[in-house]
């Protein structure tokens, strides 16, 4: 009877040592989770924003709608040119004040376009009023990401570095900008004066955006960047 009894305790005393090892295995065995974690810390990064050049024109027109039908109908004109279509906005202050960027692929065939009579032309025939702005820009900095403002600024300016100017810009940050109804959305450089600087920004808020691009501390704080005389200032609304 004894060899019984410590036969029966030892086979005890095994039982809930494995039920107990058996517990500490389910609860360290979490390899499909590190295995899902390390995958997904090899996933590659998003593909890095590659610059590009914009023809960049703001006029004013009679009727903006019938400019734009023979504005989207001119398209195949300025495709062998090697130019693209890419935003265009309306003026609020004045609805038919137009701004365009279009992308291109060669800044000297952009310009042989924008000096052809055939534009001229087609312009007029538009209801083109006024002589055009045409400015052609580096874009080297963009958030296409979809938001719901559609309002938008652009503030274009001459810098006496554009490296100086940029350190108080990034010192500045984009958090701060918007706090204040400015969304970054693109910077671009001049192609013929570099130093020449265009920002847009979408509004999240018209009274706070206004509010701090008149304010004294953006004056002051423009004037140690380096800006060079007042900036040329649209406000539009993106219509695509």
């Amino acid at each position: 009877m004894k060899n019984i009894s410590s036969i029966l305790t030892a086979g005890i005393v095994l039982f809930f040592a494995s039920c107990g090892n058996s517990g500490k295995e389910t609860a360290e065995t979490p390899a499909a989770d590190t295995t899902a974690m390390e995958t997904a810390a090899a996933a590659p990064d998003a593909p890095a924003f590659t610059s590009f050049k914009v023809l960049a024109i703001q006029h004013k027109v009679k009727n903006f709608e019938k400019w734009r039908v023979a504005y989207m109908a001119h398209d195949s004109m300025r495709q062998t040119y090697g130019i693209t279509h890419f935003r265009l906005g309306r003026g609020l202050e004045d609805s038919n004040m137009v701004f365009l960027a279009d992308i291109i692929t060669d800044v000297e065939k952009a310009k042989e376009f924008a000096a052809s009579p055939d534009l001229k032309d087609a312009m007029k025939k538009a209801g083109v009023i006024s002589a055009p702005s045409v400015n052609y820009d580096d874009v080297i900095r963009m958030d296409s990401s979809v938001i719901d403002q559609n309002l938008r600024v652009r503030i274009s300016h001459r810098v006496k570095d554009f490296d100086a100017w940029l350190k108080v810009y990034e010192d500045e940050g984009k958090e701060s900008r918007a706090v204040n109804g400015l969304i970054d959305r693109s910077l671009s450089r001049g192609i013929d004066d570099p130093n020449m600087v265009t920002i847009v920004f979408a509004i999240s808020d018209m009274e706070k955006a206004k509010a701090r691009m008149n304010s004294t501390e953006l004056k002051a704080l423009m004037l140690g960047a380096g800006v060079e005389g007042p900036p040329t200032i649209l406000f539009y609304r993106l219509v695509d």
